[in-house]
């Protein structure tokens, strides 16, 4: 059973097509207690994609009022656009007793991560789990980035080196799923949140 007192806020990062989505999405429709967070982005929306529902969709301008304002409990320049979480959101969301799943770059998992270890933030201490998300090998993440047919070949050559970086700074996270099958790699990506909720 869910402990109200000790709520997690759960960090998920890959490279783009690691499969991180398609995880956090399996979790949710499995487990209750668990908010997914919706983050602010400067760009457009993919196909099938709602605004307030996947992401914020908001303009430049707008995003870099909210970041001088300090609104964001991480922000991060990605491909070109700009992705945001709000911190009020994070916080008031722990403070009900669920658990926040966050699907978020290498970026801003790092600035995460390091206002949770200088304890700035008590609250953000004590919550914080991350988790990296993680093809078998490079080549397999560029099958399936081909197969989603969403980027041109500049946009893949751009997204694979950027996966080549993030992958090698994996180690940085608390856990690691390797997510070959994709039953397996939620099969432990599972059992890590489970047995997060359990630890005081």
């Amino acid at each position: 059973m869910k402990n109200t007192g000790n709520s997690k806020l759960f960090v998920v990062s890959a490279p783009s097509g690691g499969g991180k989505t398609t995880l956090c999405k399996m979790l949710l429709a499995e487990l209750a207690g668990i908010t997914y967070s919706i983050s602010c982005t400067t760009r457009q929306p993919r196909d099938g994609e709602i605004d307030g529902r996947d992401y914020f969709f908001i303009d430049e301008p707008e995003f870099v009022k909210k970041k001088d304002a300090f609104f964001f409990i991480e922000h991060a320049l990605v491909h070109g656009n700009w992705y945001g979480t709000s911190k009020e959101f994070v916080r008031e969301t722990l403070a009900t007793g669920n658990d926040i799943l966050l699907d978020i770059d290498v970026q801003g998992a790092a600035q995460i991560r390091e206002s949770a270890k200088s304890g700035t933030e008590g609250w953000l201490s004590k919550a914080y789990v991350d988790i990296f998300v993680s093809p078998p090998d490079l080549e397999t993440l560029r099958r399936r980035i081909v197969g989603r047919a969403l980027d041109t070949a500049e946009v893949i050559e751009r997204r694979m080196k950027q996966a080549a970086t993030e992958m090698e700074g994996s180690g940085q996270y608390q856990y690691s799923v390797i997510n070959d099958k994709l039953e397996d790699a939620y099969d432990c990506f599972r059992a890590i949140v489970l047995a997060e909720r359990c630890r005081q």
